[in-house]
């Protein structure tokens, strides 16, 4: 039997609760295809910054570089939102995708039809879209220098640095086009061209882009009109690229057209090859919700949405990740709902019809 080793970084507020249950699906998955999972537990956020001091510690980083992949609940929260703090929850994340080179994060949104009644936008306008929003992840406004506050004169100010290089732009440009390639074809390049000069390269490098790949078509498109079109036409839209800082805001406008952010799964993936695939860390889309925190209404299909994609792109175990997949729309078909997708149903209840579909027959009561 294939023993991977995943690094588990449950976090902050309902973290550990959607991770628990995203652990015990992929543990039935293995059951069930012949594989085992080694978790190896870590602290981080503002977990670890009241165990540790620091949002990072040493031992994490470390066990993420010896792991096959990654599986991340989520960080931050009121305790720790002090923004004059010199250290914050969220500044694990940046240290993550930077220290273990995580350059692409791969979003898919998808409007199932059995969940109409919860997205904000009309039936006829979110029914059919399937997207996937490929985000640029280690370069932008989150990691340019310089960065930060002075006091001058007395006067408070404060500077974030929007920088890209072209070997940034064409890595995450060429992956883009090859996952559009895979799908329906067509590719969306967003951008603020007629005002940024970052935006004017990042075309550059998609137009020279687009003669290598004459499978795809292509649309550049500016991100302000993107974020109007994703609430009024999102079936026009197949793959989106963009750079860091629209991606993270046009990938959580997005959670409109499935109806919850709780339903939206993502992955961070690089450039090292695991003896199975890809290395990455696999998180859902959504915050640490420390308002539901405890009480058992988080919905994790988007934290096991996010296993499913760790087993199939890390690990190579497309057998299992299929059987997730189908677990998990079915559940949202006809399986109980939490709060958040208009249901009463307490995240126990939801891992229990999951574990029930993937096959597990010998689970004791939900942890």
């Amino acid at each position: 039997m294939t023993t991977y080793r995943v690094a588990y970084l449950p976090g902050d507020g309902i973290g550990p609760e959607v991770c628990g249950v995203a652990r015990r699906c992929v543990e039935a998955a293995g059951e069930r295809f012949g594989f085992s999972v080694r978790w190896d537990e870590q602290l981080v956020g503002g977990a670890a910054m009241d165990a540790l001091g620091q949002p990072l510690p040493a031992a994490t980083l470390t066990a993420c570089r010896e792991a096959d992949a990654v599986l991340l609940g989520a960080v931050g929260g009121p305790a720790w939102d002090d923004p004059t703090a010199a250290a914050r929850p969220e500044d694990a994340l940046l240290g993550l995708r930077s220290s273990l080179e995580l350059f692409a994060n791969l979003r898919p949104v998808r409007a199932h039809e059995s969940l109409a009644e919860a997205s904000p936008l009309r039936p006829e306008v979110r029914r059919g879209a399937d997207i996937l929003i490929v985000r640029e992840l280690t370069g932008g406004l989150y990691f340019g220098r310089p960065q930060g506050r002075e006091k001058s004169n007395g006067l408070t100010s404060a500077v974030d640095t929007l920088r890209y290089a072209r070997p940034e732009i064409e890595r995450i440009v060429e992956l883009a086009f090859t996952l559009a390639a895979g799908r329906r074809g067509h590719l969306t390049s967003v951008d603020k061209a007629n005002v940024l000069a970052t935006s004017r390269l990042w075309r550059e490098v998609v137009d020279e882009a687009a003669s290598r790949h004459p499978e795809v078509t292509v649309e550049h498109a500016l991100v302000d009109s993107t974020a109007y079109l994703l609430l009024t036409d999102p079936r026009r839209f197949d793959v989106i690229v963009t750079e860091n800082l629209f991606g993270d805001i046009l990938s959580d406008e997005a959670a409109a057209i499935s109806g919850s952010l709780g339903l939206l799964a993502s992955a961070s993936i690089g450039t090292r090859a695991t003896e199975h695939g890809t290395f990455g860390m696999y998180e859902p889309v959504h915050g640490s919700a420390p308002q539901i925190a405890g009480t058992g209404a988080a919905n994790p299909l988007a934290t096991v949405a996010s296993t499913a994609m760790l087993l199939r792109h890390s690990l190579g175990e497309e057998a299992a990740a299929d059987t997730i997949d189908a677990a998990v729309d079915e559940a949202i078909a006809s399986g109980p709902r939490t709060t958040d997708v208009g249901g009463r149903a307490s995240t126990d209840e939801v891992a229990a019809f999951l574990l029930e579909r993937i096959g597990l027959t010998t689970a004791g009561a939900p942890a």
